[in-house]
């Protein structure tokens, strides 16, 4: 197969993938969908055909790192395969990814939502679009001052150069030669001479139905041309990573948009009740992967008091599995609203709070079950009263160590016909913790459920006195400390992770 290359001067060959006028423009067309698995693993077709050793080895390599692909279990693990098998085909060592913004998703004016791009470098969760149509770059290779850096060149004057528009996407470019190219902007030869790029070669990643979805470009240190066989084969791969990239930004948007929902359900923030500090954690898991809801909640009271409650809603039904997470989670909002009107009422008797919850629990959602605990704090006295139904007892940090309170066994309310717990009281000492949690963080700290609630306590006992001081921080130590010395089910939560701390001042 000859290795020339287009010429310098049109280094960009007809129309892009999934591009409309590649019927008439007689550019290869991208598969479909997964389904062109089949077409695309035939080899190219050029002049002079492939022998047989090259195109048992061009396939061999699409198998192996179409699989690689097709095996990511989400968007960041996408967007890894994709850059880090372009840049071991073309013989790259840096790569870079630009998409195009779908919509904004900071939730609107003053949002503190996160982009859904996630990268190899530790990119993952970006500000979504930095540039009107344009997303957060995605690099390999490149650190964050890099990225910065290749932000300041303008798009159409840079690698990506006519690869993002709607029509008339050349299917490639190539600069085999950064520093001798004239025709290239003043300001992309400039970076690219202080971060040390020689060469670079980019593809659109588009579908039929989707349009263009963003680019990939991979950077050589010095001046190079990527063969002819090369330059085909990552063609074809890009064709095939492109409808996995939008099934998986698809997925992204969708979690994004259960996360936030969800979120809302929960406080937007912590009272201010003088002689405590509040702190609390939530981590979603995924609702296509978890069977219940969990939540948090601290209530002023009227009286000068606090009420502090969390739990975890679950089921719909016999037999109820992840598919039944959505439902759980409009419940869990249900229930937390109701169990604020409790306490409200009757903040000062948790077991009458938790007693009223299990008979609305019975009434309104009958397929369903709960856990919950319920604390009320008066911080003047640094009292505490509390009661548990089928939940994970909290565990009272103080200066000599750290314990659990252990509320009385019970079970879950809207399991048995009528639910009854005596209520625990303690005192607390000025600069006592008392941390609320669900089983969810319990199991992600051990390989069982003993194992992981012992962890969490040996872990707040250890803490530095500092982080002691500071509930905020302690909640993060904590997840951090537990989390990555736990043995629990590592990669894709099934269920929510909640801590709420409350410190005695």
């Amino acid at each position: 197969m000859s290795d020339n290359l287009p010429s310098a001067a049109d280094r960009s060959t007809g129309p892009g993938p999934g591009d409309p006028a590649e019927a008439e423009g007689g550019a290869e067309p991208a598969p479909a969908g997964p389904g062109g698995l089949a077409t695309l693993l035939e080899p190219p077709q050029p002049a002079t055909a492939y022998r047989p050793a090259d195109r048992l080895a061009a396939l061999d390599w699409l198998c192996r790192h179409t699989e690689r692909l097709a095996q990511a279990r989400d968007l960041a693990g996408t967007l890894t395969a994709l850059l880090e098998s372009g840049a071991d085909l073309l013989g790259a060592r840096r790569a870079l990814l630009v998409p195009v913004a779908r919509e904004r998703t900071d939730g609107g004016a003053g949002g503190a939502g996160r982009g859904p791009y996630g990268g190899p470098d530790g990119s993952d969760d970006l500000d979504g679009p930095d540039r009107a149509g344009y997303g957060p770059m995605v690099g390999l290779g490149l650190d964050q001052a890099a990225l910065g850096t290749l932000e300041t060149v303008p798009m159409e004057d840079g690698p990506f150069a006519g690869l993002l528009r709607p029509f008339g996407r050349p299917r490639q470019l190539l600069h085999p030669d950064l520093a001798a190219e004239p025709a290239l902007g003043p300001r992309f030869r400039e970076v690219a001479a202080a971060l040390g790029l020689g060469a670079c070669y980019a593809l659109p990643l588009a579908t039929a139905e989707d349009g263009p979805l963003g680019a990939a470009v991979w950077f050589f240190d010095g001046p190079a041309e990527p063969t002819a066989e090369q330059q085909e084969l990552a063609r074809r791969y890009c064709s095939f990573a492109a409808p996995l990239l939008a099934g998986r930004l698809l997925a992204e948007r969708r979690r994004r948009a259960s996360d936030a929902l969800r979120r809302g359900l929960l406080p937007d923030r912590l009272p201010e009740v003088a002689g405590v500090r509040l702190a609390a954690r939530w981590v979603p898991a995924g609702l296509d992967l978890s069977a219940g809801s969990d939540w948090y909640d601290a209530i002023a009271l009227p009286d000068g008091t606090i009420g502090l409650t969390v739990g975890s809603v679950s089921g719909d039904g016999p037999g109820a599995g992840p598919g039944s997470a959505p439902g759980a989670a409009t419940a869990m909002g249900r229930v937390r609203a109701a169990l604020r009107a409790y306490a409200v009422l009757e903040g000062e008797d948790p077991v009458s709070v938790l007693g009223d919850l299990e008979l609305l629990l019975k009434t309104t959602e009958p397929a369903r079950t709960a856990t919950a605990v319920y604390a009320w704090v008066e911080p003047t006295e640094r009292r505490v009263t509390l009661a548990g139904a089928g939940h994970c007892p909290p565990v009272l940090v103080t200066r000599y160590g750290a314990g659990f309170v252990e509320t009385s066994l019970s079970a879950p309310l809207g399991m048995l016909s009528c639910w009854e717990a005596p209520g625990v009281e303690l005192t607390a000492d000025r600069g006592d913790l008392l941390l609320l949690y669900t089983e969810g963080l319990a199991r992600r700290c051990g390989p069982t459920l003993h194992a992981g609630q012992a962890r969490l306590r040996k872990t707040a006992a250890d803490a530095p006195r500092e982080l002691r001081g500071d509930p905020d921080r302690l909640c993060a130590h904590l997840l951090t400390s537990c989390l990555d010395a736990g043995d629990g089910p590592a990669g894709h939560a099934t269920d929510d992770l909640v801590l709420l701390a409350v410190r005695f001042e």
